[in-house]
C-alpha cells in the first residue's frame, strides 16, 4: 500500500455479512490452517529430521493437497498410536475428512445471498465441471466452528484431559499460550 492511500476516499463494496457470520468464518479458516499445521507438524516429526542432515520427504509433504497429507499423517501417526489414543485420532482423521468440502466451499467459493433469506450464506464453486452449491446458516457456521475446535484439542490432546495435565507437569506450569498472545497484542496496540 503506498503512503498515499490514507488520504485518498475509498470506494468499498460491502459483502452483506452479519459481525457474527464473519467472526465464525474466520475462526473457521483458523482453526482449519491450525489443524492443518498440526496434523503437517506431526507427520513431519515421523521422518526424524535433524537440522544437521537432508532428508528426502514424500511429495505429499509438499502440502499442495492436504488430503495427501492427511492420509500419510493416518499412515505415520495415528497408525502407530496406542489405544485409546489411536481411536481418537481416527475419529478425528474422519471428522476432518468430512468436513473438507464444508471448508473448501467457505475458502473457495464464490459468496452469495438472498435479501429475502438473510439468514442464509450460499457459496458456489466449479469441481471438475460440476457446480457445486453449499448453504450455510448462523448456526452451521458456529456448529462447524465448535467442531474444528474440538478437532484442533484431540489431535494435540488426544488423551483428552490427562495429556493436557501431563504437559502442564512437564511445563512446571499453565500458560494459556493463545491466551498470552492475546494480551500481548493488545499490550502492543495500546497508545
Amino acid at each position: 500500500m503506498s503512503e498515499d492511500s490514507d488520504n485518498e476516499l475509498k470506494h468499498l463494496w460491502d459483502d452483506g455479512l452479519a459481525d457474527d457470520e464473519l467472526f465464525f468464518i474466520g475462526k473457521i479458516v483458523a482453526h482449519w490452517g491450525a489443524i492443518e499445521n498440526e496434523v503437517f507438524i506431526q507427520t513431519l516429526q515421523t521422518f526424524n529430521i535433524n537440522g544437521s542432515e537432508s532428508v528426502e520427504l514424500p511429495k505429499a509433504m509438499n502440502n499442495m493437497n492436504f488430503r495427501k497429507v492427511l492420509e500419510l499423517w493416518h499412515k505415520r501417526v495415528v497408525s502407530k498410536a496406542e489405544e485409546p489414543k489411536r481411536s481418537v485420532l481416527e475419529v478425528q482423521g474422519k471428522k476432518i475428512q468430512s468436513y473438507q468440502d464444508y471448508r473448501n466451499a467457505l475458502v473457495h467459493g464464490m459468496w452469495g445471498w438472498e435479501l429475502g433469506r438473510p439468514e442464509v450464506i450460499t457459496t458456489t464453486r466449479i469441481k471438475k465441471k460440476n457446480i457445486i452449491t453449499t448453504k450455510f446458516n448462523d448456526r452451521d457456521l458456529q456448529d462447524l466452528y465448535t467442531e474444528l475446535a474440538e478437532i484442533n484439542l484431540y489431535i494435540r490432546y488426544p488423551g483428552g484431559i490427562d495429556d493436557i495435565v501431563q504437559e502442564q507437569e512437564e511445563k512446571g506450569l499453565y500458560v494459556n499460550e493463545a491466551a498470552l498472545r492475546r494480551m500481548s497484542r493488545e499490550k502492543n496496540n495500546q497508545p
